[in-house]
C-alpha cells in the first residue's frame, strides 16, 4: 500500500473522463481545492499529504483483521484524498486488501449504498453499522465463490 499506488489507480479511474478535461481537476494527484462529503468537512488540499504518509504507516504497522481493513477505508474516506472518485479508489483498495489478507472480498451493491454511507457516517462512535453492511455484502460475495466452486 503506497500514496504511488493509490495515485495510480486515481490516474486509471479518471483518465480520459469529462473532469480530466477540467483544469482544476488533478487526475492522478492529490485534491487542489477542499471538498466535503455528505456535509462533513475534509482534509484541507495542504493536509493530505501529510495525512496520507501518517495513515499509510499507521496502516503498515496494524494487525490486518476486517475491522483494521474497515478503519483504514473509513480514515481514508474522511482525508478524502483527490477531488473525485474517492469512494470507489477507497473500495477498490478495500477489496484488493482483503484479497491480500486472506479475508473474503465483498462488492458494496447499490442496494447496501445507503447503509454502507450511514456506516462510514457512525464510524467513530458505533462500528457495527459499517462491519454489519460489509459482512452482508460478503456473504453475497460468498454465493459467487460457491457457484464457482471457488475456497474461501
Amino acid at each position: 500500500m503506497s500514496e504511488a499506488l493509490l495515485k495510480k489507480l486515481h490516474a486509471i479511474l479518471k483518465n480520459g473522463t469529462a473532469d480530466a478535461r477540467l483544469d482544476y481537476f488533478a487526475v492522478g494527484e492529490y485534491q487542489k481545492f477542499p471538498n466535503e462529503v455528505g456535509g462533513r468537512e475534509t482534509a484541507s488540499p495542504e493536509e493530505v499529504a501529510d495525512r496520507m504518509k501518517k495513515l499509510l504507516a499507521e496502516y503498515a504497522a496494524a494487525e490486518k483483521d476486517l475491522d483494521a481493513l474497515l478503519d483504514f477505508h473509513y480514515r481514508l474516506e474522511r482525508i478524502h484524498t483527490f477531488q473525485d472518485g474517492n469512494g470507489r479508489i477507497g473500495r477498490l483498495i478495500l477489496f484488493k486488501e482483503c484479497l491480500k489478507n486472506n479475508i473474503v472480498p465483498f462488492i458494496i451493491e447499490e442496494d447496501l449504498k445507503m447503509f454502507y454511507h450511514r456506516g462510514l457516517r457512525e464510524w467513530e462512535k458505533e462500528k457495527v453499522f459499517l462491519r454489519d453492511t460489509c459482512l452482508t455484502a460478503q456473504d453475497r460475495f460468498k454465493r459467487y465463490l460457491d457457484y464457482f466452486r471457488i475456497a474461501y
